[in-house]
């Protein structure tokens, strides 16, 4: 038989006294590829399903560690129904959790549930107690001294046939089944086939603030703002109530290409370039635009941001103006045309002419992986712990995974922040890999039915277990057509769907608070984006937000059900042009 049937001959393998079965362990992302995610203080509901055959009452307990250590914690399990059970555990610590489950089937429990069925039905117990005695002794012999003696004790009661009232007073006593639980046999437990993993973040990586500038656009009219202007912003960013201030590249930006005002082909001298043609003949990825500042400006911002309980998070865009060094040190790096140009980007019909893609297909992929592994490792030596990463989903999905990998295996406190507007699964499949939060399709969610969709999917589906959402309502790319024509009522409302719904948000500023907007005609972009020149901003303008932005973000500092999405109920109400949730702690 089982030369027709190999299959079987796996089932010699398994020790045939063994009658449970533990055949799901959650939660689990595809089938446990990916791990799940937490922040440190969190805790992790663990649901098994397990069964045995037959009528025999089955135990299970779930077990975890962290990766490094060799021991694991166990926690014994609760029956919920139909064969489910569920823990719970808290994650302390930065780094990987693993967890899974056993189960055996509990041969006292069902003698005792047994014998209470056999009290109730007015049966004789002698033999019932005989067999408890016998139990009770087997788990003496592997009990330490003194509980040992108790459980001959209570064994010595079980067998005596004269005293059958005790001996159920003892059998069925709580005493005994904790002695029992604590030394139970579990040589035929069975243990889940997968080993699940969480990673821990800190907590900033579930609840943050943020708000967006332009360091350039902070200075006297006419001049370039630096990191030593800036800083005079710092405590009003902060008395608003944002947590993490996020900067466009702080890269030199390159002159071949230059885009002007309204992403025109055309430039004039005065024009600033987009901070995304990263790289002239200044330096690259691992340099600072001059007119911003120095090393040492940039770090002194740094730490007074800290000062006001601002962490200053940095744009990574892995891409090159055809200025950038890497053309010329490593053009293997890039995709050459035919006519010997180097290609730019380009979404037909759309083109980029100031932007290179980097061509991960290149044979030297390796040197260009560990070079922009680099580029990280090197800001993160400045002290730089957020990183919003720009089009991740243009770049290969294997790079991301292991660089993201390699950098927590070092520092598991850094935070990537996914920009990718892109398709759902795409986004998830990021998410999965390991960014920590990722830009979503708020933005564009506005009818109730919309946002309840959304919601639901967030935090009620496999997603909310690795996807965290960070809420924007603006970006400098993006004015959506309900801010557009909304009036200063629309701001106030994106804002406070941003900041409640979700438990990060951002907005990009000061175009937000000052509720600019004015866009390309038939388009979802600012007119005279900030992206293309040097903005002069007043945050005093008649109609601004910034006592509605404060007040929102000090009711969420003040309120924990607000610092969490995974909490959100959504409320029914007939009312189609109302949106009723709650959040509980």
């Amino acid at each position: 038989m089982n030369a027709e049937h190999p299959e079987n001959q796996n089932l010699l393998t398994v020790y045939g006294k063994k009658r449970a079965v533990v055949d799901y362990v959650g939660p689990q992302v595809d089938c446990g590829r990916f791990p799940i995610k937490r922040a440190a203080g969190e805790s992790v509901t663990v649901v098994a399903h397990a069964f045995g055959d037959g009528r025999d009452h089955i135990r299970a307990q779930i077990l975890y560690r962290k990766r490094e250590q060799s021991e694991w914690t166990i926690q014994e399990m609760t029956y919920e129904v139909n064969d489910e059970w569920s823990a719970s555990f808290k994650v302390l610590e930065l780094g990987e959790y693993l967890y899974t489950a056993l189960a055996w089937v509990d041969h006292f429990a069902t003698w005792q549930s047994d014998l209470r069925k056999r009290l109730e039905a007015g049966q004789n117990i002698a033999v019932e107690s005989q067999t408890g005695a016998e139990m009770v002794l087997a788990a003496a012999e592997t009990a330490e001294s003194d509980d040992a003696r108790k459980l001959r004790e209570w064994a010595q009661v079980l067998q005596s046939p004269g005293s059958l009232v005790r001996a159920s007073d003892v059998a069925l006593s709580e005493a005994l089944t904790e002695m029992m639980h604590k030394y139970t046999d579990k040589s035929l437990a069975v243990t889940y086939d997968k080993e699940l993993v969480v990673v821990v973040d800190r907590p900033r990586a579930v609840f943050s603030t943020w708000y967006e500038l332009f360091p350039r656009s902070f200075s006297e009219t006419g001049k370039y703002g630096t990191f030593r202007d800036c800083e005079r912003l710092l405590p009003e960013i902060a008395r608003m109530g944002f947590d993490v201030l996020y900067l466009p590249p702080v890269h030199p930006i390159g002159q071949t290409n230059r885009k002007g005002k309204n992403n025109s082909t055309l430039s004039t001298p005065d024009d600033p370039g987009s901070p995304w043609a990263v790289g002239s003949s200044l330096g690259g990825h691992k340099a600072i635009h001059p007119d911003l500042g120095s090393f040492d400006d940039f770090q002194r911002f740094i730490g007074k941001a800290g000062e006001h309980g601002l962490e200053v998070a940095m744009d990574l865009a892995f891409q090159c103006s055809p200025d950038h060094p890497y053309v010329k040190e490593h053009p293997e790096w890039f995709r050459w045309r035919p006519d010997g140009t180097v290609q730019f980007a380009e979404n037909p019909p759309k083109k980029y002419e100031d932007i290179l893609p980097l061509n991960f297909e290149t044979d030297q992929w390796q040197p260009l992986w560990e070079e922009l592994k680099s580029v990280v490792l090197f800001w993160i030596d400045k002290g730089i712990r957020i990183f919003r990463v720009d089009n991740p989903h243009t770049k290969p999905f294997a790079f991301w995974q292991w660089l993201l990998g390699e950098v927590r295996r070092d520092y598991p406190d850094v935070i990537f922040l996914s920009e990718a507007f892109t398709r759902p699964k795409v986004m998830q499949r990021l998410a999965k890999i390991g960014f920590n939060q990722s830009y979503t399709y708020f933005t564009w969610r506005n009818t109730k039915w919309e946002l309840e969709q959304y919601i639901q999917e967030l935090t009620q589906t496999e997603i909310g277990e690795y996807l965290r959402p960070n809420f924007w309502p603006n970006t400098p790319d993006i004015l959506p057509q309900y801010l557009q024509f909304g009036g200063r009522s629309a701001f106030i409302i994106r804002l406070l769907l941003a900041a409640t719904l979700s438990a990060s948000y951002g907005i990009y500023g000061p175009a937000y608070e000052l509720c600019l907007d004015q866009a390309i005609e038939g388009r979802e972009e600012y007119l005279n984006s900030e992206k293309y020149e040097i903005k002069a901003w007043d945050w005093d303008t008649e109609g601004n937000i910034r006592p509605v932005i404060e007040r929102v973000n000090r009711i969420r500092r003040q309120n924990p059900a607000l610092q969490s999405i995974r909490n959100i109920e959504l409320c029914p109400i007939d009312n189609e042009a109302m949106l009723c949730y709650g959040k509980m702690t």
